[in-house]
Formats: structure tokens, C-alpha cells, sequence
């Protein structure tokens, strides 16, 4: 594995920082690449050395932490759905600034989107529509009702302040999952 330069590493952590930062102050669409530099302390020819623009840096954050999702949906393939709910609430938890930016920020509405696409991906295998209560309904309309419906508390969870530890969002997430799903 190719060695890491530190100084990247800080750049792109102090940028990703920032722009978290001004979205709390503005909407994402009124942040100039000159805001980022400022916060950031880096001239804007670096930004422009690791970024196209500001929507790649977001997009970049935006991926990072999907991708993290996304493994930990692979690692959790052989638990229940509260086990693995608790992993998911476990890292929004750890990470509050960053979905809690993402999910109540007006100006990130296609992280919304984006975290929708990613759970109704996961969910695909998860519902069962040949036996039980979903026999004979439309697999595509169950499975997006439960993302819909998984973003819906996550996005309630965070634009409430988190108003129950993240140990409680997932027994109660897991046990719909687990009424909805099969």
C-alpha cells in the first residue's frame, strides 16, 4: 500500500471540516471556494490541487462515509436486523455533525437522496415477497417504503437532537425492519 503524505491527509481533513462548518452558517449553494480557503487556512489553488470544486469536495465527504455504510452492511450480513441497526446508529452517532449537517441542512438535499439510493440497494435482499404478510405485493414498493421510512426516523432522530441514546434508535429501527421486511 502506497504511503500516505501527512500533509494531504491534514489538507483534506481541514477542508472537509470547514465545509461542514459553513454549511451550519449558510446554505452549501452561498459557499464560496474563498470561504473554504479562509476556514480551512489552504490557499485555493490547494483546494483546487485535491478538489475539482466545492461540489466534489462534498461529494468526496458525502462517498466516504456511504462507503463506510456500505462495509459495514457486509460485516453485519449474518445478524439480526436489531444487531445490525446498532452498528448503523452506533457510527451516525460517532458522526453527528456530519449527518446531522447532511439531513437537516437545506443545503444538502441530494445527501438525502444519495443515503435513500444506498438503503434502498441494501434493502433489496432484505425483503421477502414469495411467503408472510408481503406475499404478492411489489418488492419495489416495499423496499422503498422502508427506506423512505428508515431515512424518515434517522432524519427525525438527528433534527431532534438525538432525543434517545443511538442504542434505543436501533432497537426501535430493527424491530420495524424486522415487522416490514420479511
Amino acid at each position: 500500500m502506497p504511503k500516505v503524505d501527512r500533509r494531504i491527509l491534514k489538507t483534506q481533513e481541514a477542508l472537509k471540516k470547514a465545509v461542514l462548518e459553513l454549511m451550519s452558517e449558510k446554505n452549501f449553494d452561498d459557499i464560496t471556494i474563498q470561504d473554504l480557503s479562509d476556514r480551512a487556512n489552504v490557499s485555493r489553488g490547494t483546494i483546487y490541487l485535491h478538489y475539482m470544486d466545492k461540489y466534489d469536495l462534498l461529494d468526496k465527504l458525502i462517498e466516504t462515509h456511504i462507503d463506510e455504510l456500505r462495509e459495514m452492511c457486509k460485516s453485519a450480513a449474518d445478524l439480526n436486523f436489531i444487531e445490525g441497526s446498532l452498528i448503523w446508529t452506533k457510527y451516525f452517532d460517532q458522526n453527528y455533525t456530519f449527518f446531522s449537517m447532511m439531513l437537516t441542512s437545506k443545503g444538502a438535499p441530494y445527501f438525502r437522496n444519495r443515503f435513500l439510493d444506498f438503503l434502498v440497494e441494501e434493502f433489496q435482499d432484505e425483503v421477502d415477497v414469495t411467503q408472510g404478510k408481503n406475499l404478492g405485493l411489489n418488492k419495489d414498493v416495499i423496499v422503498r417504503f422502508v427506506a423512505s421510512a428508515y431515512v424518515g426516523v434517522v432524519e427525525y432522530w438527528f433534527m431532534n437532537d438525538r432525543p434517545f441514546p443511538h442504542q434505543v434508535l436501533a432497537e426501535e429501527l430493527g424491530t420495524l425492519l424486522e415487522r416490514n421486511c420479511n
